[in-house]
């Protein structure tokens, strides 16, 4: 379990991440949520360890994550940043393939991996082209199954950052998405992921977090964090809350 006791990030004199305990489950989506600046990618980087810890510390499995090597690590925890530059002109597969690097299963059943992550990613459909033919949602969908692959087939043990995986996607693939994040823990892996439609949010996330000004707003269920009193608190936005008719959870509707 990925877990962040007290944890604080700092930028020259200034406090941009502070108090922040946070325990990712296993077998959970836990969203995070805030206007532009909250400190959502700075807490991303800092529960990978691409960001030093002023204060406090991030533990996997009750070890210092800068405990870990890289390659023991890398098999525990994948991370989807907010973009990924590649520029070279590689094959679809290589680039999921990538996401095997720290494991030795061999080239055969790697490939059953890739495949199976590309499907999941709704992006099978892309085999066999260059990655530099791809328009920038598809080449979204290629890295979050780079990633998947990374952790395939996604157990207890295993926790998954994604950083607004659903930015450059239409509608459908905003659902297909954040929809294969959801089976991805239902297999028992820790995710986090970071949003900004609160509607996703509120129906394919376990609990969310709703940070402001790098701090800590409200940890909750989805019904807990999402009223009109810490929208408007954190968003400076009037809305509605509904319930979803169908599947009865908050349906967020601007005033």
């Amino acid at each position: 379990m990925l877990q962040a006791n007290n944890l604080a990030v700092q930028r020259g004199p200034c406090t941009v991440l502070a108090d922040i305990d946070l325990q990712l489950r296993p077998g959970e989506v836990l969203g995070v949520l805030g206007p532009n600046g909250a400190g959502k990618s700075t807490l991303l980087g800092a529960l990978c360890g691409e960001l030093a810890a002023a204060r406090g510390e991030v533990s996997l499995d009750g070890r210092r994550l800068a405990d870990w090597s890289g390659q023991a690590r890398a098999q525990r925890l994948a991370v989807l940043p907010q973009s990924s530059t590649l520029n070279f002109a590689f094959a679809v597969e290589q680039v999921v393939a990538m996401g095997r690097l720290p494991h030795a299963s061999g080239r055969v059943r790697d490939a059953e991996i890739v495949a199976a992550a590309l499907q999941a990613a709704d992006a099978a459909h892309l085999a066999g082209r260059s990655y530099l033919a791809l328009s920038g949602g598809e080449r979204q969908r290629v890295h979050l199954a780079r990633v998947l692959a990374q952790l395939w087939p996604g157990a207890a043990g295993q926790t998954l950052l994604l950083d607004e995986p659903t930015s450059m996607l239409d509608p459908l693939h905003q659902h297909t998405t954040l929809q294969a994040v959801r089976d991805f823990a239902g297999r028992g892996a820790a995710v986090m992921v970071i949003l900004h439609d609160l509607n996703l949010a509120a129906r394919y996330c376990d609990r969310l977090l709703l940070l402001q000004g790098g701090r800590p707003h409200v940890l909750g269920t989805p019904d807990e964090v999402l009223n009109a009193v810490a929208l408007e608190a954190v968003f400076g936005l009037q809305v509605l809350i509904q319930r979803h008719p169908e599947r009865g959870h908050p349906l967020i509707v601007a005033r």
